[in-house]
């Protein structure tokens, strides 16, 4: 009796060290799961990362593009204003003159541009 009383404590006690032996190796293989579940997700963060990278170049690209088309469109509207700005001061010239015969030439040549028109549209 004293022999199974050895036996059931060894057995007790063997139990209890392969228990323990069972339960590092599940917990390593839980370790290397989620080892293999960080490293997945560290490389969807990685995708997404670099997508990100992508589309804010695209988007500095577009900006660049649309800052210079902004600066022609600036420098035309200038060039644009100074011509304006030569006719208007040319057109005040004339109507400040009080010359019959300027006013004379300028109405004869309006009806004659508009007679001109008129017939080449007929």
């Amino acid at each position: 009796m004293n022999s199974r009383r050895e036996h059931s404590n060894r057995a007790a006690l063997f139990d209890g060290i392969e228990e323990g032996g069972i339960r590092a190796s599940s917990s390593y293989a839980s370790h290397e799961i989620d080892e293999q579940e960080n490293e997945k997700a560290m490389d969807g963060l990685q995708d997404r990362v670099n997508l990100l990278k992508r589309l804010s170049g695209d988007i500095h690209e577009e900006v660049d593009t649309h800052n210079r088309m902004l600066d022609r469109m600036g420098n035309d509207m200038d060039s644009s204003r100074g011509v304006l700005s030569g006719t208007m001061d040319k057109f005040k010239m004339v109507f400040e003159t009080k010359s019959s015969q300027r006013m004379f030439t300028l109405v004869a040549s309006f009806v004659v541009l508009f007679l001109v028109v008129y017939y080449l549209t007929r």
